[in-house]
């Protein structure tokens, strides 16, 4: 690719905003498509693409309440096949598996077009704004512990998020926390588990809603802990952009074939 088509396609690597910091990176496809394996919507929002990503994850809550999929899944890992086939509804099951395989389709071939956009930008090393000032909200680019973005995420889901200041994801998350936990009824269940009363444990939880939680808990985790590692290397790249244009004399050139 020559130098003016190369041009076409540069831009920003990141735009920070009170949201948030939107940024492309170099990603796995196989990684992402697996996520959207596990609940559709999942790997668009590792991409950040929220408008598509939030609307999958609504489509798949909403069709999966219609046909009671988690419902029948768990009569079928306990055998009784006759119950998981009485428990789904026909009328709106045909209707699941086209939209699960397009978010699986989109989100590797979108990481596809992403990564080859990304690599495009960084050989020219394009400026990243590092700090946004708004009446309500400051963002700006510093380094944060992926471990701790972990931690706080496993201790209530869009905690961690809200620590690398991606307020939409944790707002979203929050809300669907709320609404997997009260309709599974996952604490009522987890208090008669620690004290022992494992039959009234079982009793009270919604298998329907239950199944969805795993997967949710579990991509906050990974969510949270994988855009601190990159918002760092975000705030690297600035420093040394900045450190460049600053302190770098212009005649200093590097010779092929020399290691840094």
């Amino acid at each position: 690719m020559n130098r003016t088509n190369q041009g076409r396609y540069l831009g920003q690597l990141a735009h920070l905003s009170i949201f948030g910091t939107t940024q492309i990176h170099l990603r796995n496809p196989y990684l992402i498509a697996m996520w959207s394996v596990t609940f559709p919507g999942y790997g668009h929002l590792l991409l950040s693409k929220y408008l598509r990503g939030f609307a999958l994850v609504l489509w798949e809550l909403f069709i999966n309440q219609r046909i009671h999929l988690n419902s029948a899944m768990v009569y079928s890992f306990m055998g009784e096949i006759d119950a998981a086939k009485e428990v789904l509804d026909i009328r709106y099951m045909h209707l699941y598996i086209p939209i699960y395989l397009f978010a699986i389709w989109d989100s590797y071939r979108t990481t596809v077009d992403l990564n080859k956009m990304y690599l495009l930008n960084e050989s020219e090393s394009p400026q990243v704004k590092h700090l946004t000032i708004k009446p309500l909200e400051i963002n700006y680019l510093d380094k944060r512990s992926p471990i701790v973005a972990a931690f706080w995420a496993m201790t209530i889901p869009s905690v961690g998020q809200l620590y690398t200041h991606r307020v939409i994801g944790a707002f979203f998350t929050l809300i669907i926390t709320v609404i997997f936990v009260h309709y599974s009824h996952f604490l009522e269940g987890f208090h008669y588990l620690l004290i022992g009363e494992i039959d009234q444990s079982t009793k009270v939880l919604n298998k329907q809603w239950l199944l969805y939680i795993p997967s949710f808990y579990f991509f906050t985790i990974y969510d949270s802990y994988i855009n601190a590692v990159e918002n760092n290397k975000l705030f690297e790249a600035e420093q040394k952009n900045y450190l460049k244009k600053q302190y770098q004399s212009k005649k200093f050139k590097i010779k092929k074939g020399v290691k840094v």
